[in-house]
């Protein structure tokens, strides 16, 4: 059974920036100690993605794409497509499963995997929360099958090397 998603999200009120608490490992994020996700709302309903993730030594790293709806007016099944070279040679097959499986009623905290239960983001609207969210999203993503004890969790500030940027 794959799991549930939350049936509709509001782009607009998802849009905006949210932080990554913790994430299952994932390639493209391999190198990653921190991460955050800048979403605009777009005319045409999709979101502009725009991806950062900072280093172990300070440096940032970006990435940009568009999420779409998988099915035309449901909003909580996105496709998500990179800008990258990978994507526009292959533009059919370079695409990710975006579901959004939990959104608190405030759209402060989100969960967000994928139907094969490989990929899982913790994201919130600041880049820490308390134990007691803590506690409530992985409650929320293990009754959804997810083996949270494969995720990473964001490094602390104190811990990345700080640059010049």
């Amino acid at each position: 059974m794959v799991p549930r998603t939350v049936g509709h999200v509001d782009l607009k009120r998802y849009q905006g920036t949210w932080y990554e608490l913790a994430r299952m490992p994932m390639f493209f994020q391999r190198n990653c100690a921190q991460s955050q996700a800048q979403y605009k709302f777009e005319d045409d309903g999709n979101l502009a993605v725009a991806n950062r993730c900072r280093t172990l030594q300070g440096k940032w790293e970006q990435a940009t794409g568009t999420a779409s709806p998988q099915v035309e007016g449901k909003t909580d099944k996105l496709w998500i497509v990179f800008d990258n070279g990978f994507s526009r040679l292959l533009p059919g097959v370079a695409k990710g499963d975006y579901w959004v499986l939990y959104v608190s009623d405030d759209y402060r905290q989100a969960l967000v995997g994928d139907p094969d239960r490989k990929y899982l983001w913790l994201l919130s609207r600041t880049a820490h929360v308390s134990d007691s969210v803590r506690n409530e999203l992985l409650m929320k993503a293990q009754q959804q099958g997810y083996d949270t004890t494969r995720l990473i969790w964001r490094v602390e500030d104190s811990k990345i090397t700080k640059v010049a940027d």
